[in-house]
């Protein structure tokens, strides 16, 4: 393309920045700029049209250039406002590009002095050939597009296939091939290798020829070869598999592990993972060859993606001890945040397979000192409550792992398995003395504690468990079976200073096989459980008589706390199978700093906005009754009570005992005090039983043990 007429616009405020000059050829390999106008004015309106009316002065033909668009866009008032942003051009392009250019230049005229004539040789780059003329029986093969000649791939005198290369163009870096239609022989190539062309110039002549002479085009006979650069990523994506480190899978298996990609494989639908960052390699390229990296940190140690659980899309991250010991590296920390963004901004479910031991000092690709603005642990705990999140503990979890696995909702664990906010490196190094990765939180002792909600075999179950739960709190009905509800009416015994096993009440009340015990090793007066009414997903909460006669002490406060928080973030109707005779009181108990933890259980009844449903089956006494309740009897959708069900404002004995003891005191005969007190207590409990309570309406209903399922999943319908 070569300018005939090229005369910028002059003038005070204006200045013009430009190579171009009458006859510059514009060569075809990059995108031109010919010249850049500034223009001034005291006003953003003002500069507008100073620089309109340069660009309306600016005297250039022979070449495509852009300026009515950009007289357009000068003229918008959007510029000008300020409100025109990176987007506007492409949203209004259309229009831009018809906008008529603007010109105080007369019509155009003959070129402009001192400049060449078409063809010239004075511009850059070769002039066109002399004329050819094409039979009518021939083929012309003209350039598609502005262009260098890069390579004639196809001689004069020589067939070519249909779709075969005659031509190759080099524009805007790339090439374009100009191929033949159908099989032809090349009888005249006009152009040679670094002619630049124009658009529509003819660039070879072709004969038609038969298709039995012409080459086979070697792309179309083998569909399976596989080339060099595929090759290359095949290769490297299979390193990473466990297929291609046999020696280190090897070593996982025996000790009896599963790796992380079979972890992954387990806990996802068949086929559905989607792989972020599978060729990431540890940052460590100052201090290992790239052979070496590629070998020993395949994914930078961890397993990267999104799936499905039951169809359902979640997120899953898995360390890969097998690499670095599972450790949090500079990319490893990337990859992590960029699924949890993915997590955040999509409402995915995350699972962690958390087993590894915290940050990595060996990486050296990095201008970071400490790395502690790393927003990896912010991103993760910002998903609780927002999203289900499961960390999943198999052998060691130390430090910045141990720290995911504490931020999520529900934490499942291996028998084995040593959980800790530091590991062995890390306590030695604090001079806290050399202890063994078995010894730092062994399961024992974070089964007891609370922190760990499901405990579980192996590896395997450990994916089965997280696969149920994110299934669980996705709502969806799953249908199932249930007991003989009949039974239920036995289950209490008549004595009702008799103990009994709640969790048979709980596993007749609901479907069979769906509940799940959480926490089981903590709280011991405390059942919490996920299960499934009628195929619906809930979430139950028991007082267990065989602890304490079903009093609440601070262990189990907290756990009904966690619970019920649990169940109001995840939508779970909550079930509450009431029978203590209150908070646990006493100077030991206020020792566990009783007050706040109480509180707190009552404050999360509070906040449940998700329908609650309170049986009692026997004791409904005092402050925890009430919290049993979510803070009422009256706050559930609907609290009712088996006939063996008795309340008071306190315990019957303590209430008696308090209430009488002036009166029972002035009775000095032993046996005449007693038959008074029983005489008092059976009068409380009379008045006190379900039945007298229902008369005065504290409490909705009094029902049939064995309508309890029919008359909780009837309330729970359509709430």
């Amino acid at each position: 393309m070569l300018p005939l007429r090229f005369q910028p616009p002059a003038g005070r405020g204006v200045r013009v920045d430009t190579h171009g000059y009458a006859g510059y050829r514009v060569g075809p390999r990059y995108d031109p700029l010919l010249a850049k106008v500034v223009a001034r004015g005291a006003t953003p309106d003002a500069a507008a049209a100073a620089t309109r009316r340069a660009l309306a002065g600016f005297d250039v033909a022979g070449v495509a250039v852009t300026l009515g668009l950009l007289q357009a866009v000068l003229a918008r008032p959007e510029l000008v406002d300020g409100t025109l942003d990176t987007t506007f051009v492409d949203r209004h392009l259309a229009e831009l590009a018809a906008a008529p250019r603007e010109t105080v230049l007369p019509a155009p005229g003959a070129p402009a002095p001192g400049a060449p004539a078409a063809g010239d040789a004075a511009g850059n780059g070769s002039a066109p050939g002399p004329a050819v003329e094409v039979p009518a029986d021939r083929t012309a093969v003209r350039a598609s597009r502005p262009g260098v000649v890069v390579a004639l791939p196809t001689p004069a005198g020589q067939v070519v296939a249909a779709g075969g290369e005659v031509v190759v163009l080099e524009s805007m870096k790339m090439e374009h091939p100009v191929t033949a239609e159908r099989p032809a022989r090349v009888e005249t190539v006009v152009v040679a290798v670094g002619d630049a062309v124009e658009a529509g110039e003819l660039l070879a002549v072709l004969a038609d020829a038969d298709a039995a002479d012409a080459p086979g085009r070697t792309e179309d006979l083998d569909p399976d070869r596989i080339r060099p650069d595929l090759a290359e990523v095949r290769d490297r994506r299979h390193g990473g598999l466990d297929a291609g480190r046999p020696a280190a899978i090897a070593r996982r298996r025996s000790a009896g592990r599963r790796t992380a990609r079979e972890n992954v494989a387990d806990l996802l639908d068949p086929d559905s993972l989607v792989e972020y960052g599978a060729l990431t390699l540890a940052a460590q390229r100052a201090r290992r060859s790239t052979a070496e990296l590629v070998a020993r940190t395949p994914a930078d140690g961890i397993v990267t993606g999104t799936g499905t659980v039951g169809g359902r899309p979640v997120a899953v991250l898995a360390y890969d001890y097998t690499v670095l010991a599972g450790t949090q590296g500079v990319l490893n920390h990337r990859k992590t945040d960029r699924l949890l963004e993915l997590a955040e901004r999509d409402r995915l479910p995350v699972v962690v397979f958390a087993e590894g031991g915290g940050g990595r000092p060996g990486d050296t690709d990095t201008s970071a000192v400490t790395q502690l603005d790393v927003p990896t642990f912010r991103l993760f705990a910002r998903l609780r409550d927002r999203v289900p999140t499961v960390a999943v503990v198999a052998g060691y979890c130390f430090a910045g792992n141990a720290a995911l696995a504490g931020a999520c909702e529900l934490i499942v664990a291996t028998e084995g398995s040593s959980l800790g906010m530091g590991g062995p490196a890390m306590i030695e190094g604090g001079g806290l003395g050399v202890v063994a990765p078995g010894d730092v939180g062994p399961m024992p002792v974070q089964w007891a504690n609370g922190v760990v909600d499901l405990l579980v075999p192996d590896d395997r179950a450990a994916a089965a468990a997280a696969r149920r739960y994110l299934r669980h709190v996705a709502g969806d009905p799953v249908a199932g079976g249930h007991a003989d509800q009949r039974l239920l009416r036995h289950l209490v015994p008549e004595n009702r200073l008799r103990a009994y096993d709640v969790r048979r009440v709980v596993d007749t009340l609901c479907d069979t096989g769906s509940v799940v015990e959480l926490r089981g090793g903590f709280g011991a007066g405390m059942v919490t459980a996920l299960a499934r009414l009628d195929g619906r997903a809930v979430g139950v909460i028991a007082n267990d008589p065989e602890h304490l006669g079903g009093a609440i002490d601070g262990d189990a406060a907290d756990k009904a706390t966690a619970f019920l928080t649990l169940c109001q973030a995840r939508g779970l109707p909550v079930v509450s199978l009431c029978d203590t005779p209150g908070f646990m009181v006493g100077p030991d108990a206020e020792r566990t700093a009783t007050v706040r933890r109480f509180g707190t259980m009552f404050v999360a009844g509070a906040r449940l906005t998700v329908p609650l449903v309170t049986v009692v089956l026997r004791k409904g006494y005092g402050l925890g009754a009430m919290a049993m309740a979510g803070g009422d009897l009256h706050a559930p959708v609907l609290t009712v009570a088996w006939p063996t069900g008795e309340f008071g404002g306190m315990g019957l004995e303590g209430a008696v005992r308090l209430g009488f003891r002036d009166e029972l005191a002035a009775i000095t005969d032993e046996t005449a005090r007693r038959a008074r007190y029983d005489e008092l207590v059976a009068g409380y409990y009379e008045r006190g039983k379900a039945l007298g309570v229902a008369t005065v309406f504290e409490i909705d209903d009094v029902i049939d043990p064995a309508d309890t399922r029919a008359v909780v999943s009837r309330a729970l319908r359509g709430r």
